[in-house]
């Protein structure tokens, strides 16, 4: 298994791991029972997303996409434009 993505939030894996399913890469969410020990353990870097070694290629391109449009949305966010979202129209 391959660490394909780092994630700021259990949210953001699931949206990851939710895009690779849909393109039948098979993915998991590392460290997702972890975020029950915040205050116990650092808050960062607890989880991460990871794919079998040989779709880790397949997923780079979708990890990407997925992340741009999570980056997007947060710098609307910070701006007051939550009607932008991370979905596409």
């Amino acid at each position: 298994m391959r660490i394909v993505y780092h994630a700021q939030s259990l949210i953001d894996a699931h949206l990851v791991r939710d895009a690779l399913a849909q393109a039948e890469i098979p993915a998991f969410i590392s460290g997702e029972y972890l975020t029950g020990a915040i205050g116990e353990l650092p808050a960062l870097g607890l989880v991460a997303v990871m794919v079998p070694d040989a779709a880790a290629e397949a997923a780079d391109g979708i990890v990407r996409a997925v992340d741009a449009r999570l980056v997007e949305a947060r710098a609307a966010a910070a701006e007051g434009d939550f009607d932008a979202g991370i979905l596409p129209a």
